[in-house]
């Protein structure tokens, strides 16, 4: 056993503002490193500070957002005039909370060896957070009925908004979007994983149910599908935020379910737009739909430059309906032309789906394009010296916090089958250190890691999205540090 010692805490204990820890030194850390068998001592040394810079900074971020016994989240904190504002996250914040627990999660139970003392000190209370988060999520929880492509169904999913009390969340409309329900399924998918709740499982594959019941089966002029999920059922737009972050989680339910007899049975529509009903094995269905949104997307939201359109429009702005012998059906749109925003994690779900799918199957298409989607996501993205001599910097503004998170991890999802993305991730190792080093603020990071905090005090409100997201990518960042080290 080799024992080093870190003094992050030192780091938090600074109140004064505008001062910072000018640096982390690892000359003491307290608990125990085992790099017996390791060939990277330094590798595995940097895994564990990851990891425990990942925890500090999770455990601050639930200290400072979440308030009351009911698990309330707040959506803004400004740690240089340590002040709170009132306003509530949204669901899709809230779930920012659960990766970053996952990732931490995941992170101890694959390093368990390495850092034995740091995983018997917090995987069990992270196994109790996790929980507790997902008893507050009811709060965004509703019910509603809706007429999609294939008939009329009552849901139970989750709002927008946080409700005063559980399952009365507004739901209708406009008030759920398919992507928020997507986010919520790949974490469910992964806490099962981790955990091995069977309570997790069943949540995530009823939203799953939710979420294809949005794709669009209509019978296109080929006689395939027309294809592609809306932002929400309210909504005529078909975004890429509401089709890629399902491909990963399908390709985790079909490895679930893979060698095993359970069905799944699920309506189409014929050529006469009859309806009627199909039966195949789950682990068909999900690897099935993994590569139908895969190509869905690819096909139609995917720029000259390599990188993703936020959404394509439809021929009309509003939701319409069709009656076809006698029963009451949505109707498909025609599409229009792709537009909006490149978002960094619009490509990132694509460079994770990609991985994944060809993880899975080994079809050569899936690694030609996460080459060449590397490449672009990096080339339009990642800007050289745009802040700081030597660093990469990546859009912070709004949301881009979090949304270039979900592209870094992307870059690491894809990592074991293309080591091509291993400079992408190091630009973010780097900038997280460099923020670290210069910038930590009573155990938060700011927006801008290379930049740092603004000089009036005012100015410097952090986003629970975007301190969970900081906080998930050390994590993430442990464990791909580790895995490389393992796997020379």
């Amino acid at each position: 056993m080799k024992k080093i010692i870190i003094t992050i805490a030192a780091c938090f204990s600074s109140m004064v503002v505008f001062s910072s820890c000018s640096k982390v030194e690892m000359d003491h850390i307290p608990y125990n490193i085992n790099t017996n068998n390791l060939p990277n001592q330094r590798g595995a040394e940097l895994s564990a500070l990851n990891l425990e810079k990942a925890i500090a900074l999770t455990d601050t971020a639930i200290a400072h957002y979440f308030t009351g016994n009911n698990m309330t989240m707040l959506r803004y904190y400004n740690p240089v005039t340590q002040k709170t504002e009132s306003e509530v996250g949204s669901v899709w914040m809230y779930t920012s909370a659960i990766e970053a627990v996952n990732s931490v999660m995941q992170s101890l139970k694959d390093m368990r060896k390495l850092v034995p003392d740091l995983y018997d000190n917090n995987y069990s209370r992270y196994e109790q957070l996790l929980a507790k988060l997902y008893d507050g999520l009811d709060y965004y929880a509703g019910t509603f009925t809706l007429t999609s492509y294939t008939g009329t169904n009552t849901w139970r999913v989750f709002g927008v908004n946080r409700a005063s009390d559980k399952e009365v969340a507004e739901v209708e409309g406009v008030m759920n979007v398919y992507d928020d329900q997507e986010w919520l399924v790949r974490e469910l998918v992964h806490s099962y994983k981790l955990t091995g709740n069977a309570k997790y499982l069943e949540q995530a594959e009823y939203l799953t149910a939710y979420v294809l019941d949005g794709w669009d089966c209509n019978p296109d002029a080929n006689g395939g599908e027309v294809g592609g999920i809306t932002w929400g059922p309210g909504y005529v737009t078909k975004h890429s935020c509401s089709n890629g972050p399902m491909i990963t989680p399908l390709v985790w339910l079909y490895e679930i379910y893979r060698g095993k007899a359970d069905k799944v049975t699920y309506k189409k529509i014929d050529l006469n737009g009859n309806r009627y009903e199909v039966t195949q094995p789950k682990s068909e269905y999900y690897l099935s739909f993994a590569k139908k949104v895969y190509a869905w997307q690819k096909k139609h939201l995917k720029k000259s430059n390599g990188v993703y359109w936020d959404l394509i429009g439809a021929s009309s702005g509003n939701v319409q309906y069709e009656t076809v012998d006698g029963i009451r059906y949505r109707k498909g749109l025609a599409l229009t032309s792709p537009s909006g925003t490149a978002f960094t994690y619009n490509s990132g779900t694509m460079v994770s789906g990609g991985a994944e799918l060809y993880r899975t199957t080994r079809i050569a298409e899936y690694m030609n394009d996460l080459q060449e989607l590397t490449t672009a996501t990096f080339r339009e993205f990642a800007k050289k010296d745009a802040a700081k001599e030597g660093y990469y910097s990546y859009p912070f503004d709004g949301f881009n916090i979090w949304f270039t998170n979900v592209l870094m991890r992307g870059y690491v999802e894809a990592y074991p089958v293309y080591n091509g993305t291993k400079e992408a991730i190091t630009t973010f190792q780097n900038n997280l250190d460099y923020g670290w080093a210069n910038y930590l603020k009573n155990g938060m990071l700011p927006n801008n890691l290379l930049v740092g905090w603004s000089w009036t005090p005012a100015n410097n409100k952090v986003e629970s999205l975007s301190a969970f997201a900081y906080a998930a990518e050390y994590a993430v960042l442990a464990n791909y540090q580790y895995k490389a080290i393992e796997d020379k």
